[in-house]
């Protein structure tokens, strides 16, 4: 059990390494990559399928880039004295190549390289989900069930692998998995030791490695050179997206109901890129971009980005990484990626580019919680995933530090209870032993699942963990345990507990008897923007200056996931040997998102990935299931978590509506050329920064990056007034007229026009939406939205979120 506010293992973050004189580089050469050859106009799956349609002209150009990039590196170093990991032929033109800063200059000067970017090294960062956003009622009985959900597509999962004999992930009973003809990824059939196999529900799998063993990180031993997942955390973000309908989840010999991804018939394409004992290299990870898009998935899932803007770009959005993401838009592939869990600070995204749908984590309906009774009569709440004590008697208390055996030798402070040894079993057997919750539960070894297995040891009838003190994010994960037990989250209940123990007699007269935590409750608002989930605004260069685009873009589910497991994991001691784990995380709620527009893609396999996130965050909600506006946690000043009223900045358009985006009636779409004038409008950009990193030409620069045709408008520095414009497409199959309304953001007046209009089936038609100053600025934002009601019952809302500023 960990502070939520410390599991940056759900999210990956980039740190640049400097360590020594040799390093791996990201090289970007001139000409294009296949997808900008091949594809032609891109943004729908079509693109995509004019790429294979020539895919033996594609296979031969690929082939070309390579031999270029090998007779380029040949050509001024010699063989020994430089390593190239990668080529990138599909999503880029160029190689990872480790070097000497010397050897680099060099390149760097040769009239045929574009760019040069040190690698980055990247660490670590449901049985109920389905039901909260109605899949089981809504969007699945119009896909044909669950067993038809995601049917035909493919989601791409870049992670630390997956656990190919999990029940999650099995075929067996189930209707067989025809291939795939646009699809045209592989499987590495016994690539490692152990060995890894697929059985089309896992339809590929790799493992990029390259530059984790160039660095000397990697361990075949400890880190499996196969995609078979060592972690855990590959495993689970999977089968939240795409893992089989109603499978068993049981942990430490209890049952927690069943579980199933959100598009359970969809196939799973592995790109494995993370490890367990060290994270990964962004060289490795762009591999498994470049892999992926080669492939052919429909939609990609990412728990992996910055944690701080690149500083190697100007401008966020230029960076190897988001550029590559963007050559994937491209050929028609959804990307999804994780906000980040650096919340609740403004300015903490992890996610910048407006191609990507950007996700942040909420909390559903479901919690899980436990009492403990005191002889006194107080009820004491926490959180404990834990079986009752025995019958209803109570049961004596006593102390760690009053129970002390043997002290020496040992690594932990006795009061933590995670060694047996440091402490009397005869002063403990039978009674509920009472162990404090320290610094060492979050930075150091300590675990939850290790106090459980003491008092068992000892033979306590239960447990008590106590806060005694406050910790940073003080807030819990409930883990499954085997024995009765008990969290105590809050000080003060924590300290009136030890309070009654210390005036009973040295404990002799202290007694308590603890409930039963095993079934969740389903009660309160929901959903709620969770604590550690990253805020807007977006960024649009290292120095955190804001940018005209709405960053997050939706809200998913990512706080008690149940998902599998991988029980040769490690990433999460308490779940160490188990096939299942409850996690929180942005990481958690993107694979929600990746499976929602599986479903979208496959009622509509002609959408564009704009069209797709156009669809999710125009039918998104902005209320709760009490109908009232949803709510975000803060911090509050004395250091406990508060709820007030999200914002756009929290939440992007609004929680995830699945039934709704699949018949969204209007969208907002932008091709690769939209996203192309969007960067030359970038002020910190130059035509010539573009050309190098797209290899796309500006031509004529853009008035303003608010230009961009998104689903949201988000103007960071409104002066005096501005019109900005937006288009929409008919989706419906039938004419509908829309009549225009909005909500104006303090301060701001608006006008709209036209303020109503017919569109036909399949036609798009742009109006303008006017913003001007109406009050003293004040420096901070305000927000709004505009809705658009179709007679035919459609509803299309996007959010509005205005700063005004000086001349």
């Amino acid at each position: 059990m960990k502070l939520l506010a410390h599991s940056v293992f759900l999210l990956l973050l980039m740190l640049c390494t400097n360590a020594s004189d040799e390093q791996v580089y990201i090289v970007t050469l001139h000409g294009s990559p296949a997808i900008h050859k091949f594809s032609g106009n891109g943004g729908s799956p079509r693109a995509r399928a004019r790429l294979f349609t020539t895919r033996s002209a594609t296979v031969a150009y690929t082939a070309e880039l390579v031999a270029r990039h090998d007779n380029l590196l040949s050509g001024i170093f010699t063989s020994s004295s430089y390593k190239k990991l990668y080529s990138y032929s599909h999503v880029l033109n160029g190689f990872a190549v480790q070097l000497t800063s010397k050897q680099a200059d060099a390149l760097r000067s040769l009239p045929g390289v574009r760019r040069l970017e040190k690698d980055c090294r990247v660490v670590k960062l449901t049985t109920h989900t389905p039901e909260f956003l109605g899949l089981s009622t809504g969007a699945w009985p119009r896909e044909g069930g669950p067993t038809n959900a995601g049917e035909g597509v493919v989601i791409g999962i870049i992670d630390t692998g997956i656990d190919p004999t999990h029940p999650s992930f099995s075929v067996k009973g189930s209707v067989a998995y025809p291939p795939l003809e646009d699809f045209h990824g592989k499987c590495e059939e016994n690539g490692g030791s152990p060995g890894f196999s697929c059985n089309g529900k896992i339809i590929a799998a790799q493992h990029f490695a390259a530059a984790a063993q160039a660095a000397g990180a990697f361990n075949s031993s400890n880190d499996f050179a196969s995609p078979l997942d060592g972690d855990g955390h590959g495993s689970h973000t999977a089968s939240i997206a795409a893992g089989n309908h109603g499978v068993f989840v049981s942990n430490d010999g209890f049952y927690f109901g069943e579980a199933s991804g959100m598009a359970p018939r969809a196939r799973i394409s592995v790109y494995k890129a993370l490890y367990r004992q060290f994270g990964g290299f962004m060289s490795d990870v762009v591999a498994a971009i470049d892999q992926a898009a080669k492939d052919g998935v429909d939609v990609l899932s990412l728990s992996v980005g910055p944690s701080s803007p690149p500083s190697s770009s100007r401008v966020t959005y230029l960076n190897a990484f988001d550029v590559a993401l963007l050559s994937a838009v491209k050929a028609g592939v959804f990307v999804v990626q994780a906000a980040g869990n650096g919340g609740p600070y403004p300015r903490t995204m992890a996610s910048f580019s407006p191609w990507i749908m950007s996700v942040a984590a909420g909390l559903d309906d479901r919690n899980y919680s436990n009492s403990i009774y005191l002889g006194n009569g107080a009820k004491l709440t926490g959180a404990g995933l834990a079986p009752a004590t025995p019958g209803d008697q109570m049961y004596n208390l006593v102390l760690a530090e009053d129970a002390l055996a043997n002290t020496s030798g040992f690594s932990f402070s006795p009061s933590n209870c995670q060694q047996p040894g440091v402490l009397n079993k005869t002063l403990i057997q039978g009674k509920i032993l009472l162990c404090t919750y320290s610094f060492s539960f979050i930075y150091g070894a300590s675990t939850v699942k290790r106090v459980s297995d003491t008092a068992k040891n000892l033979g306590a009838v239960g447990f008590v963990l106590l806060a005694k003190t406050d910790l940073p994010g003080n807030k819990f994960n409930p883990v499954p345990l085997g024995m009765p037990g008990i969290v105590i989250t809050n000080v003060q209940d924590s300290l009136f507990l030890l309070d009654y123990y210390n005036a009973s007699n040295g404990g002799s007269d202290a007694w308590a008897k603890i409930g039963n935590g095993m079934n969740p409750t389903f009660q309160g608002t929901a959903p709620q923007v969770a604590l550690y989930s990253s805020r807007g605004p977006g960024v649009k260069d290292y120095t955190l200056q804001d940018s005209d685009i709405l960053k997050p873009n939706i809200l998913g589910p990512g706080s008690l996931i149940w998902g599998a497991w991988s029980p040769i994991g490690t990433d999460e001691p308490d779940f160490q040997g188990e096939h299942f784990a409850m996690m929180s995380g942005t990481s958690m709620a993107t694979p929600h998102i990746a499976g929602v527009a599986a479903l979208i893609r496959q009622a509509h396999p002609d959408w564009s990935p704009a069209a797709i996130a156009s669809a999710m965050m125009t039918t998104a909600l902005v209320t709760d299931n009490k109908g009232q506006p949803l709510l975000a946690q803060h911090y509050s000043s004395s250091g406990g978590v508060d709820l007030i009223q999200a914002t756009p900045f929290d939440f992007g358009s609004g929680a995830i509506n699945a039934t709704a985006a699949l018949d969204p009636g209007l969208v907002f779409d932008a091709k690769y050329e939209d996203y192309i004038s969007f960067l030359c409008s970038v002020t910190q950009t130059d035509h010539t920064q573009v050309m190098n990193v797209t290899g796309s030409s500006c031509g004529v620069k853009g008035t303003s990056t608010s230009a961009l045709n998104t689903p949201s408008i988000t103007l960071s520095s409104l002066v005096a007034s501005r019109s900005v414009t937006r288009s929409v497409t008919n989706v419906a199959g039938v004419a509908e007229t829309y009549i225009l309304s909005y909500v104006e953001p303090p301060g701001i007046s608006m006008q709209v026009s036209p303020q109503s209009f017919p569109i036909e089936a399949g036609k798009s038609v742009a109006f303008s939406v006017g913003f001007k100053v109406a009050a003293p600025i004040t420096g901070e934002y305000s927000f709004g939205s505009l809705v658009l009601r179709g007679d035919k019952g459609h509803l299309v809302r996007i959010p509005l979120a205005i700063r005004a500023a000086a001349r």
